[in-house]
């Protein structure tokens, strides 16, 4: 009974000092200016000034502080954004959602990799034949024997599949040559 009794007591303390405890916040934010003082003030022209030694000093101080703030921003962690104050926004979220693979890779047939090609057909033109492959983009390329790609080179290509040379390393950073076979239709447990 008496714990009930001085539960109840500290309950209505506290209802009646959350009122008191948002008052003074509210003390503490600067008021808002009149609308009316606002409209009284008018902006005065700029005057051009005479430049000298030292506000050629200032200005300088000034743009290597700028620049130095953008070097903090530079160093700011991948998910949170830094304001001018210098904390970080606590509502960003922490882990990137954004999925960056880490390479550029260049345009056209030379950003290919061989590991992510799929092979959709192969045609005959003359006396040498053409492959036409796709990357996980969906762009399409026609591609010849002796083509030069991100991670290696077109060896062979048949009525059935595309031969590639792949360059790779292996864990100790020794360079790996080695033949991929891709090929249009996949028997079962092959990949494509």
């Amino acid at each position: 009974m008496k714990m009930a009794n001085t539960s109840a007591k500290l309950v209505a303390v506290l209802a009646l000092a959350l009122p008191l405890a948002t008052g003074v916040w509210a003390q503490d934010a600067p008021a808002p200016a009149p609308a009316m003082a606002m409209k009284a003030q008018s902006p005065k022209p700029a005057k051009p000034h005479k430049v000298t030694k030292g506000t050629q000093h200032a200005k300088s101080a000034a743009a290597a502080k700028a620049a130095a703030s953008g070097a903090d921003a530079a160093a700011a962690p991948a998910g949170g954004k830094i304001e001018a104050t210098g904390k970080r926004d606590p509502f960003a979220p922490l882990i990137n959602d954004k999925k960056d693979t880490g390479q550029h890779l260049p345009p056209g047939k030379a950003g290919l990799v061989i590991a992510t090609v799929r092979v959709d057909g192969a045609v005959r033109s003359g006396n040498s034949m053409i492959a036409v492959v796709s990357n996980p983009e969906q762009s399409v390329y026609f591609i010849r024997e002796g083509d030069r790609l991100y991670d290696g080179d077109v060896e062979k290509i048949g009525l059935d599949g595309v031969t590639f040379k792949e360059n790779s390393k292996d864990a100790f950073g020794k360079p790996v040559e080695r033949m991929v076979t891709k090929r249009i239709y996949a028997s079962a447990g092959e990949q494509q």
